[in-house]
């Protein structure tokens, strides 16, 4: 399975750490954003990956290379306009081929093991997100999980909050089957989907991250920071038992 990273927002919430580099390029805990996604996809055994981008993507393609020292090789879908979520989705289809494939948002950070992620098979099933709780700044969700692990709308806003798309999916060429490659958001084609029962959910309930604003990026550095800080308190040749 091949993977695509969403990586050519214009960050216009992060400004100004986005004036001079692209989002995913942002740093947390020593390395960029989309460097964790890289090096998982390839711990998962995902080692073709196409990478679309628009706003300050020649730093993208300087910075991360053919991707080999990361143990992946990267396609570019460069945008010569934004195209939105679903349009770049559609103008990176030639590079993702006819199968069913993993989309990562670049702009977010979760030890999810993409290894759990199984193709879908365009037919009866068009896509399958993760979807994680909601988090504060998302009380409302997106979508609603049900027990056969179905995504379904939400009738009303005052309906239940479901849960929130985490970023992370497998979707299939057939979802944007009539589609050209045009600016068009990802949850119109979505909602299509949905609503005619053809999209798939997974509850993940372990550590994710919306870097939607400068302060939510400062609070995973200093947890990743953290997180390194630990294991360097660990004696070398010895097991976390038997530290004091």
């Amino acid at each position: 399975m091949r993977a695509i990273i969403l990586a050519a927002g214009l960050g216009t919430r992060m400004r100004p750490l986005t004036d001079h580099l692209p989002k995913p390029l942002l740093q947390a805990g020593g390395s960029a954003l989309i460097e964790y996604h890289l090096r998982n996809l390839a711990q998962a055994g995902i080692r073709e990956v196409v990478i679309n981008h628009f706003h300050l993507g020649e730093r993208l393609e300087e910075a991360l290379g053919d991707g080999s020292r990361y143990g992946v090789q990267i396609a570019w879908s460069r945008e010569a306009v934004r195209l939105e979520t679903a349009g770049g989705i559609v103008n990176a289809l030639p590079l993702l081929g006819e199968d069913a494939f993993a989309v990562v948002s670049g702009d977010i950070w979760t030890d999810y093991d993409f290894a759990r992620l199984q193709p879908v098979d365009g037919r009866d099933t068009l896509a399958r997100l993760v979807m994680v709780p909601n988090p504060p700044h998302h009380p409302t969700g997106d979508f609603v999980l049900d027990a056969a692990g179905r995504l379904q709308l939400r009738a009303t806003q005052e309906a239940a909050p479901g849960c929130t798309y985490s970023g992370i999916s497998v979707m299939h060429p057939a979802l944007f089957a009539g589609l050209s490659a045009q600016p068009l958001p990802l949850r119109p084609v979505l909602d299509a989907a949905i609503a005619a029962g053809q999209v798939a959910g997974a509850l993940y309930a372990g550590r994710w991250f919306d870097i939607g604003t400068p302060q939510r990026l400062q609070e995973l550095d200093e947890i990743l920071k953290e997180d390194i800080a630990s294991v360097d308190e660990v004696v070398p040749g010895s097991s976390p038992a038997d530290t004091p």
